[in-house]
């Protein structure tokens, strides 16, 4: 039965339900000695505590206690009441990466940053010679500190034993089918780990090792940004082949908000089909994801796109405005020659340039009223133009650098 609220586990009073996963459920309870919450996990209800189960879980507990990292759950404690082993863990105010991504992608700044992060906890655990083997949206959590990465129950040496014997045993997962774009594809006692998110080599049953997790890695960032799964099939099986045999489509596509092709690089190099083809070990690629972010090559966030859309159309409105003022002015004030139509037109400037509103005179007409002439910065230098109105581009005048007061001499 899952655990009622107020039952006691040694001084851990259960306070509520919090979530559960493939083999744990997880509860939120009272620390009484030290008066603070924690994240108490133990064995899923419904399922018999195997030795299997129970080897998996002190395996998770020993993993953690080993590992000190800040974007790491860290481990507080463990502890037994009667013949229920849980595990006592720092408490995450947050929502899981998968929760955000059933919402709408990240943006390409936070993708960045949740992959520096989650590569610097991969290198701490790899350096320490363990495998994370199930890393996937639903396994990190988002909070105000940052990103952090959760259950180690799948953890192992990084050096892989051969014939693990999963590539024979894979043909149990033909029948299995989603039933929900977001339910996670794993079976118990079949495939170690996520379908979705497995090296090829796991798939194959080939030695595995830490460049599994960067595969893994890359899928997870992959659909991070684009906001869907890199790989997909409507079973094990097609999800397994298309790992195997596909490429993910470019993330442009799937997001044409993102335009960044070292980003790209970056996690298609992550998910390369042979191991020896990938980032070689996870400090590598959050070296390279914190080249991007430090050379400002992130594309603004889809708000900050919209504020300056938003500004710059107001800037161009009140550019037309002017020209639109100067110009009928101009044709009022000249003499009575005969009778004149009204001219109206607008001028669009290139987007490198920049009109010189703060001159006492940016804009004039030729006196026979078929001329425009201006001056508009481009990159800080003022230069002078002129535009037939009855043509559609502006001619820019040579050697005018600094030019001021345009005007026309009289004929």
């Amino acid at each position: 039965m899952s655990l009622a609220i107020g039952t006691r586990l040694g001084p851990y009073e259960i306070a509520a339900a919090i979530g559960a996963g493939g083999m744990g459920e997880v509860y939120r309870a009272n620390d009484t000695r030290l008066d603070r919450y924690v994240a108490i996990k133990v064995i899923h209800s419904d399922l018999p505590c195997t030795p299997e189960l129970k080897n998996r879980f002190e395996r998770e507990a020993r993993v953690l206690s080993s590992l000190s990292h800040p974007h790491i759950c860290a481990l507080h404690d463990i502890g037994t009441n009667g013949h229920l082993e849980f595990l006592v863990m720092e408490l995450l105010d947050g929502e899981t990466l998968s929760a955000r991504l059933r919402k709408r992608p990240l943006p390409v700044s936070a993708v960045v940053r949740l992959g520096m992060e989650i590569a610097d906890a991969l290198a701490a655990a790899h350096r320490l010679g363990v495998m994370h083997r199930d890393l996937k949206p639903s396994n990190i959590m988002l909070t105000a500190n940052g990103a952090k990465l959760m259950d180690f129950g799948l953890a192992k040496p990084s050096i892989a034993s051969r014939g693990t014997g999963s590539a024979g045993r894979f043909a149990d997962l033909m029948t299995a089918t989603i039933q929900h774009p977001s339910t996670p594809l794993s079976t118990a006692g079949t495939l170690i780990g996520t379908v979705q998110y497995m090296a090829p080599e796991q798939i194959e049953g080939r030695e595995a090792d830490v460049r599994s997790d960067i595969f893994a890695l890359g899928s997870v960032l992959y659909e991070a940004v684009s906001g869907r799964a890199a790989f997909q099939g409507k079973t094990h099986l097609s999800v397994a082949s298309a790992i195997l045999q596909k490429d993910p489509p470019p993330i442009i596509i799937e997001n044409p908000e993102v335009g960044l092709p070292p980003l790209e690089y970056a996690i298609r190099n992550c998910m390369a089909k042979e191991p020896d083809e990938r980032f070689q070990n996870a400090q590598d690629v959050k070296l390279q994801l914190g080249w991007l972010s430090s050379h400002s090559a992130l594309p603004q966030t889809p708000r900050r796109k919209r504020e300056t859309t938003i500004a710059f159309i107001a800037m161009a409105a009140m550019i037309l405005t002017l020209l639109s003022t100067l110009v009928i002015r101009e044709l009022k004030n000249r003499p009575a020659a005969g009778s004149y139509g009204l001219t109206r037109f607008s001028i669009a400037l290139p987007p490198q340039q920049e009109l010189a509103v703060n001159n006492t005179q940016a804009v004039v007409i030729s006196p026979d009223g078929k001329t425009l002439a201006y001056v508009a910065a481009d990159k800080g230098v003022s230069h002078l133009y002129t535009r037939r109105l009855d043509q559609f581009e502006s001619v820019a005048i040579p050697d005018s650098e600094g030019t001021t007061f345009p005007f026309f001499s009289p004929k």
